[in-house]
């Protein structure tokens, strides 16, 4: 088997992971977590978004967070934006790239944001177009491209249609993410391949998430496929709301323990991403998500 021989991991802890918390956690401790993350060799980092504080709350301190970080050479910082008015909130805040996102399952979108798929990129159009204008780097996140938590199964052709769409509205890269977490390796495949109909493999990545147990294998699938580009969470933050109870985006830590195993490089610290992760867990009052971080900060304590 040829896997990668190296692998570039987007850290969506402090947005993704974060933005599902009921307690509200301060900017200090958001900014603190970017800059850990940094000191563990991440290169990308989705750090906020700009969505309405009537719907996340806990992303209202975009500003503070993005103008309060110390941004290193060298790393890309990217940021969620759902319409114009987010974008241009974002713009202010100079981020390296936008994302917008988009559901392979029509009930998805229809619950979720109110619309169609097509609809949808509609709406995110202009917001792609304005980034690029600024020299702001665009990636799409597609939803679902698995399972859907309303219409069970999705084919792949209905995420080769999304693909098709964000390619049209000038997405430069997207993201297969199995947002429920019910995807296996040969499933998770064959959407990626229908990705890989619109995108070459340097600009689609997974994004798994581990409700099922399924992350890691299908981490390994993508890869067999020649993807090198993952999102993953530190500590495992961030839970499925779709599965009450479950486990969410796959854990950073396990991720580069695995490519650790496997020879393949990823610039990445283990051993201080353990740290960043204690750090925000403890924030939180939680204990940490990733089944790597639990074993390596109980044989220091040993």
């Amino acid at each position: 088997m040829q896997y990668p021989s190296r692998v570039r991991i987007i850290d969506v802890g402090p947005r993704d992971g974060l933005q599902n918390e009921k307690q509200p956690v301060a900017s200090e401790a958001k900014i603190e977590l970017v800059a850990r993350l940094h000191a563990a060799g991440l290169k990308e980092i989705e750090v906020t978004s700009y969505v309405s504080p009537k719907w996340v709350p806990q992303m209202a301190d975009n500003h503070a967070v993005m103008s309060g970080m110390r941004r290193e050479p060298g790393v890309r910082y990217s940021v969620l934006t759902p319409n114009m008015k987010g974008f241009e909130a974002a713009l202010l805040d100079q981020p390296d790239e936008i994302v917008v996102f988009g559901a392979a399952s029509e009930a998805f979108s229809q619950r979720n944001i109110n619309c169609s798929i097509a609809e949808s990129i509609e709406r995110f159009a202009p917001v792609a177009q304005a980034a690029r204008a600024a020299g702001i780097a665009v990636r799409g996140a597609m939803s679902c491209t698995v399972g859907c938590p309303y219409e069970g199964e999705i084919a792949p052709a209905r995420v080769e249609y999304l693909a098709g769409l964000m390619k049209g509205i000038g997405v430069e890269r997207v993201d297969v993410a199995d947002t429920i977490g019910v995807g296996t390796p040969r499933k998770v495949q064959r959407a990626i391949e229908a990705a890989l109909k619109h995108y070459d493999i340097d600009h689609v990545s997974g994004h798994f998430h581990d409700t099922y147990g399924q992350a890691l294998s299908n981490t390994l699938a993508a890869m067999e496929l020649g993807v090198w580009n993952f999102q993953s969470s530190v500590s495992g933050l961030g839970g499925c709301p779709y599965a009450k109870g479950a486990t969410g985006n796959v854990a950073t830590e396990d991720v580069v323990y695995l490519m650790n195993g496997l020879g393949i490089e990823t610039g990445i610290d283990l051993d201080r991403l353990v740290d960043a992760g204690a750090y925000i867990s403890g924030v939180l009052g939680k204990k940490p998500q990733s089944r790597v971080a639990v074993a390596l900060l109980n044989k220091r304590a040993g």
